[in-house]
């Protein structure tokens, strides 16, 4: 079935409910959207999944979205394994208040989900018996997926972009923080500056002012000793043999001819 059949499927199932039926995006993952009462919510979620037609027998997953003075809206996605296609049911209930019936008497699978949407965004699901803390400690103030809750890093210190509500209205940027160990963009080898005056931040990498490495000093032969001759590369030149400047032959003294303090004997 496509999106659009399934969409009408539910609607014709639910024949004394008002519901309204669309297409979401996503193309070739697009899902048929269906929006019901929250009185509907469990008895359309038992037909979608009795239905021989629809047959959706998998859950899949369940949330909510904040829609600030419009509510919470609960969404839930389910699947049927048996004519591979899915389907999205949404109902909205008032943020003052945000109950809705639970399902897992239809899909078991639901208790986590529902624990998690009742934690993150403080809505009760009536008949579910272990609302409990999932994710937050027992001590947790507030819910942490409503639009008005503020992050407690944001009220430290200023936030860039844009604010959210009860934010700091204070500007200033975030300078990145870099891995332990790793050098500033700009220090590694040499880097073109650009024109101009050079301060710190500057350069083509973002970071630290651009240094020239100095040139590494010539080498000074060594007196007396001619350019590429014995002397100047430090090797003696092969008994009898040319020099390695194509001169001519150096006569290497015998050991024994040696005198002075090495002690050599005639």
């Amino acid at each position: 079935m496509t999106p659009e059949e399934v969409g009408r499927r539910v609607v014709a199932l639910l024949t004394r409910v008002e519901a309204t039926a669309s297409v979401s995006g996503g193309q070739a993952h697009a899902r048929a959207t269906v929006d019901v009462p929250p009185a509907a919510w469990a008895d359309t979620l038992r037909a979608v999944r009795d239905d021989a037609e629809l047959a959706c027998d998998f859950f899949d997953w369940l949330s909510a979205v904040d829609e600030l003075a419009g509510g919470f809206d609960i969404v839930v996605h389910l699947w049927s394994t048996r004519h591979r296609h899915g389907v999205l049911l949404r109902t909205r209930v008032p943020r003052a208040t945000p109950t809705v019936a639970s399902v897992v008497d239809v899909y078991p699978g639901a208790a986590w989900h529902e624990r998690e949407t009742h934690e993150m965004f403080g809505v009760d699901f009536a008949g579910h018996q272990g609302l409990t803390p999932l994710l937050l400690p027992p001590e947790f103030e507030g819910h942490p997926l409503r639009k008005e809750f503020v992050l407690a890093s944001r009220v430290a210190k200023p936030w860039p972009g844009a604010k959210e509500p009860g934010e700091s209205e204070a500007g200033g940027g975030r300078r990145a923080v870099r891995p332990p160990g790793v050098p500033a963009p700009g220090e590694w080898g040499v880097v073109p500056a650009p024109a101009g005056p050079v301060t710190v931040g500057e350069g083509t990498r973002g970071g630290a002012p651009t240094r020239e490495r100095p040139a590494r000093p010539a080498r000074t032969p060594r007196p007396g000793a001619s350019g590429g001759g014995p002397a100047a590369t430090g090797r003696p030149a092969s008994d009898g043999g040319p020099a390695p400047d194509g001169g001519p032959a150096v006569e290497r003294p015998a050991r024994g001819d040696q005198g002075g303090d090495e002690g050599g004997t005639a």
